[in-house]
């Protein structure tokens, strides 16, 4: 399966206007985001765990990275409520589910193969003082990769012409950028070599980012 796999292409989906699909678990539903391969893929989704819902054990043998967009996921590591982020590396093992239900935005297979490190943050705990109306916490950086979460105040100015491309999700408020207004749960992904030039709504904007990684992009080596 590929779903928006032109990594070349400046791509918007506001996630909230898809329709829910049942994944193979019951109880858990999926809107696809990006994809390559099928049940094993390098996917970006934001995925809804029902209220006592829970996926079986697993090994991510590629690697998981997410952010709790609301409510409380859980598994054998702890509690991690709306705002975490976490990255769970090559061959790291748990048991998900929520207890009250939650949403995530999760990406698998993204990961450099030989990354072994585990971790979990508050990502609004991180942020340092504004600049320029503009607070940016690295929540993750390697060669690959550059995993950043940002607050904006209203009609402040958020740009980056980092290279490797642009990959953003709107946590919070609005962000306007190339005409498109994007406001909680929309996704956007600019390719390689696109800078980034928006600007925050009257309610201000929070902003999960990803940069430097979309030349790595291709599907699983399983």
């Amino acid at each position: 399966m590929e779903l928006n796999a032109d990594f070349t292409s400046r791509v918007v989906v506001h996630a909230d206007q898809l329709d829910w699909q049942a994944s193979p678990m019951k109880g858990v539903d999926r809107r696809m985001l990006d994809r390559i391969g099928g049940e094993v893929a390098r996917a970006t989704t934001i995925v809804r765990y029902a209220p006592g819902s829970h996926f079986s054990a697993h090994t991510h043998t590629g690697g998981e990275e997410f952010v709790v967009l609301d409510g409380v996921f859980q598994d054998e590591h702890g509690d991690f409520p709306a705002g975490t982020y976490v990255r769970n590396p090559p061959t790291s093992q748990h048991t998900p589910g929520s207890a009250e239900g939650c949403t995530i935005f999760v990406k698998l297979w993204q990961f450099d193969l030989d990354d072994r490190t585990q971790f979990r943050k508050d990502m609004s705990a991180e942020l340092p003082p504004a600049s320029d109306g503009v607070a940016t916490a690295t929540l993750h950086s390697d060669q690959r990769e550059v995993v950043t979460y940002s607050d904006i105040e209203p009609g402040a100015a958020f740009t980056s012409d980092a290279p490797g491309g642009h990959e953003l999700l709107i946590i919070g408020g609005s962000l306007t950028e190339g005409g498109d207004t994007l406001t909680r749960n929309s996704w956007l992904r600019l390719p390689e070599g696109a800078p980034l030039s928006a600007v925050a709504g009257a309610d201000g904007a929070k902003v999960w980012m990803k940069t430097g990684h979309l030349p790595h992009a291709k599907a699983p080596s399983v």
